[in-house]
């Protein structure tokens, strides 16, 4: 389905009901506003909403332990040993991997400070970090605390590559401090998708660059896993990390998803903190002492994981499956997105400046809005989005993001949000 845009307000309706993913919308339980209407929720990047079939998947692993106890580890349709298995061949296509090198576990930071303690591996030549300006904090917590337990000074170790005057990150500025700095550069820390401007950065291109001058790449997919389509395994990357309360719709604080290139996955004497559930599993139970990871990104497992979660992310994957995987979703949200940006871009683009990059090709589904008018402030117009039942978020200082997620989100949704901005800019 591709339409021609126009200001007709019967296009998003008409653009509806020829919608083949429309449907999917009703595999989600979308909250209702103070006045019983349906919340026009654009905060997916935030925490993305629950699919009615959670609820079924996780009692089911309630009514395990009920009537199996213990036994429900090894016994039931799902038991609780191989449990995280079960989600691996979806996190593989929702990432583009191969499934030995995608995990579900921990968190996304918890997740970040393992990989480091693999691939940060300081010497007398290499001993820097690059992260970008304006990066997500507990990612530049978590690098700097790093360099810190190194013995490392940030202010001498950390390199923050900056954004440009319109808050985005050019390849080129990568590929240049690479070429610069890459003899001394141990480890490159890339958004996928950046938080605050919805830009995708080219990660294929800032990989090659950086492995041909032997700096190692692990990339933040935070707002980028089931947001755009990922080809992690063939870019090359050396590892990722990503959370699936966002678009990946597995609820608050759910289990955090990991991949380790299969060229390290299968290096079990790679360094790494271990722990049990990451030890070769026909071994595990002889409780050896002698650490022997298992040769795949599951080595770098702790301990059991909350199982309850992973039915959750297990739920949300099967939604995934159902819709035919990214591509489609990527072709409805490049769609809805591109509807979205040409309302604005037509009638207030002197009130919005958006700093999410035009190009479809450089963003996921989200855009980052600087309002502009002598009516109204930007936190103003935020507030009274949310007092109309239209749900955005913001970040300081200035930004107002909106998030239409093609899994549940409509046209018609796009176009409310456009006449409400109208009515208070113009």
């Amino acid at each position: 389905m591709n339409f021609e845009f126009s200001l007709d307000p019967n296009l998003p309706s008409l653009m509806d009901e020829q919608d083949p993913l429309a449907t999917l919308r009703e595999e989600f339980y979308i909250p209702c506003h103070e006045n019983k209407q349906e919340l026009v929720y654009f905060c997916g990047n935030s925490l993305g909403l629950q699919p009615r079939r959670t609820a079924e998947y996780t009692q089911e692993v309630l009514s395990q332990w009920q009537s199996l106890a213990v036994k429900g580890h090894f016994e039931g349709p799902y038991p609780w040993m191989p449990y995280h298995e079960f989600l691996t061949e979806a996190l593989a296509q929702l990432v583009g991997a191969l499934p030995e090198e995608v995990v579900a576990m921990n968190s996304l930071t918890a997740n970040l400070h393992l990989m480091m303690a693999t691939f940060f591996r300081p010497n007398q030549k290499r001993n820097k970090i690059v992260i970008e300006q304006h990066a997500f904090p507990s990612d530049y917590y978590a690098v700097e605390s790093q360099l810190i337990h190194h013995q490392l000074d940030p202010k001498i170790h950390l390199i923050t590559l900056a954004h440009r005057e319109d808050l985005l990150f050019y390849t080129e500025d990568w590929l240049d401090l690479i070429h610069q700095q890459g003899e001394s550069i141990a480890l490159l820390i890339i958004p996928g998708v950046h938080y605050y401007s919805g830009q995708f950065l080219d990660l294929k291109t800032i990989t090659e660059a950086a492995h041909a001058k032997g700096c190692l790449v692990g990339v933040d997919l935070a707002h980028a896993v089931g947001n755009t389509v990922l080809s992690l395994h063939q870019w090359e990357v050396d590892f990722a990390v990503w959370c699936h309360y966002k678009y990946v719709n597995s609820g608050p604080g759910a289990v955090g998803g990991c991949f380790v290139h299969q060229r390290h996955a299968k290096n079990t004497s790679l360094p790494r903190l271990s722990g049990w559930w990451g030890h070769d599993k026909e071994s595990r139970f002889q409780m050896n002492a002698q650490f022997q990871a298992i040769a795949s990104a599951d080595g770098w497992q702790l301990s059991n994981p909350p199982i309850v979660s992973l039915a959750a992310i297990r739920a949300s994957l099967d939604v995934f499956s159902k819709a035919g995987g990214m591509l489609p979703l990527r072709k409805k949200s490049k769609q809805l997105t591109g509807y979205f940006e040409y309302l604005i871009s037509q009638q207030l683009s002197e009130q919005i400046k958006l700093i999410t990059p035009s190009d479809p090709e450089q963003r996921g589904c989200q855009l980052s809005m600087v309002i502009n008018s002598p009516k109204t402030s930007g936190k103003a117009l935020y507030q009274h989005l949310n007092d109309q039942g239209v749900s955005v978020d913001w970040r300081e200082p200035n930004v107002i993001r909106a998030t239409p997620v093609p899994l549940y989100n409509r046209y018609q949704e796009v176009y409310q949000l456009v006449e409400i901005l109208k009515e208070q800019l113009l």
